[in-house]
């Protein structure tokens, strides 16, 4: 197997010598995360109106008589519109505060997981560190491309639900606190990246060896289970709704285990292929 990193050397390192180098390692990603909060804080205003459309079109989806009874229709006379509320004088600036923090951190990670996996690689063996450096790197866009569909897909429904249930109830109407909007916009986002991230666990665990496809099969009981509880916790309370997350939650497994199978079916290959090339070959004898 070729290094794709050679410069990585495994050299003796005392604790302090560790604790050092971690500390190194570490100011890079502060320093990243200080500018990208900068140029977060920058554009707070814009960054809140980014967060905000999920909830704007769940709005949409459960159409103007819903949202007039809420309270959160938009003004028919084209008026500024301000669906969310402040409780605190201080509310919106703290808000501005977290939002460019999450926006800078989120930045940041790649550059973070980069920092940790150099500081790390050094004490892993060669074909360690091929696994890792292909991983790593796959775990983060997953869970990116989880945030993202939640974003635009999971996030929107998930809210109109809520809202839909809330305009069938006649006792009352619907104030949607700025903070408490961004922490469960902040939350679920994380949800769908953790979700999206299921396939990428499964095919680990199997190319690390703590577990192996045909366990994973035998197990698959165990697996509804768990995603079960998982659904139940993320979705509202009613059977619909867990359905609904249960589904790509299974789907989710099942992919990771046939690309597990695939990959392992691969590896196998290219490890016979290997053992082929390197064999001595049958060489004949010559006679005089």
């Amino acid at each position: 197997m070729v290094n794709l990193l050679p410069h990585l050397v495994d050299m003796p390192m005392s604790l302090g010598d560790h604790l050092e180098e971690l500390r190194r390692r570490l100011i890079v990603p502060l320093i990243a995360l200080a500018v990208f909060f900068i140029a977060s804080f920058a554009y707070n205003k814009e960054l809140k109106v980014v967060y905000l459309q999920p909830l704007v079109h769940a709005i949409s989806i459960i159409g103007p008589e819903k949202a007039e009874k809420l309270g959160l229709a938009p003004p028919k006379d084209g008026a500024e519109w301000r669906p969310l509320v402040s409780f605190e004088i201080s509310e919106s600036a703290m808000v501005s505060m977290t939002v460019s923090f999450y926006a800078a951190f989120a930045l940041t990670i790649p550059v973070l997981v980069y920092q940790i996996w150099r500081f790390v690689a050094v004490g892993l063996m060669p074909k360690e560190r091929q696994l890792a450096f292909l991983f790593v790197p796959a775990g983060i866009l997953f869970f990116y491309a989880g945030a993202v569909l939640g974003y635009f897909w999971g996030l929107p429904y998930y809210f109109a639900w809520m809202l839909e249930w809330t305009a069938n109830d006649p006792t009352v109407r619907q104030l949607v606190r700025q903070s408490f909007y961004l922490d469960s916009f902040s939350m679920m986002t994380i949800c769908f990246g953790l979700v999206m991230d299921i396939p990428w666990l499964v095919m680990v665990l199997v190319r690390i060896g703590f577990v192996t496809p045909d366990q994973l099969s035998r197990w698959r009981k165990l697996v509804v289970m768990v995603n079960t509880v998982v659904a139940s916790v993320i979705t509202p309370p009613d059977g619909t709704s867990m359905l609904a997350m249960l589904i790509p939650l299974q789907l989710l497994f099942e992919g990771g285990l046939l690309a597990s199978r695939l990959m392992m079916w691969l590896n196998r290959r290219a490890e016979a292929r290997a053992e082929s090339d390197s064999a001595p070959g049958d060489g004949g004898g010559h006679h005089g």
